[in-house]
């Protein structure tokens, strides 16, 4: 169960992101993992910096984290974020089992500073057919060959 919320790891997390936007490293994104009371973690965005979209606050302070702790999964652990989690590292928090989120700014104000993430949460409402990036399954069969092989693996390490 997650604990009480602890505004002082939300400011660190808004100093980083703060921080980032002031050196122009990357977006004014800054994110903290938490566990038992101590940061475990800590990212900012770096999509600019690293040219990869995928560099987002919270993604770098999940990576972080699970070096930190020799881990693949964040459970027990709370996640501070300067904003509203965008729907990648919302999904990403899930992956990593991560058991609260908490966050400054709102998905609209980031909308109010030019990162406006409703088209991609509309996109994700949509079937697949009628989203703009297209997509189409091909292959099935054989890709079907590698579940098989994890499913028949002694050696897998489920997540």
């Amino acid at each position: 169960m997650p604990s009480v919320p602890n505004p002082e790891f939300l400011r660190r997390a808004i100093a980083l992101a703060t921080e980032n936007a002031v050196q122009g490293n990357g977006g004014p994104f800054g994110a903290v993992i938490v566990r038992d009371g101590e940061i475990v973690g800590e990212g900012a965005n770096s999509v600019t910096a690293t040219n990869d979209p995928t560099a987002h606050g919270e993604v770098n302070a999940i990576r972080a984290a699970c070096k930190a702790l020799g881990v693949f999964a964040l459970a027990g652990c709370e996640l501070y974020t300067s904003c509203e989690p965008c729907p990648m590292c919302l999904t990403a928090a899930y992956w990593a089992r991560i058991g609260a989120i908490y966050y400054g700014s709102s998905a609209a104000d980031a909308a109010r500073a030019g990162f406006d993430d409703a088209f991609l949460y509309g996109e994700l409402r949509k079937d697949a057919n009628l989203r703009q990036v297209r997509s189409q399954q091909l292959l099935g069969s054989e890709a079907w060959a590698a579940f098989a092989a994890w499913i028949a693996s002694p050696n897998k390490i489920e997540y």
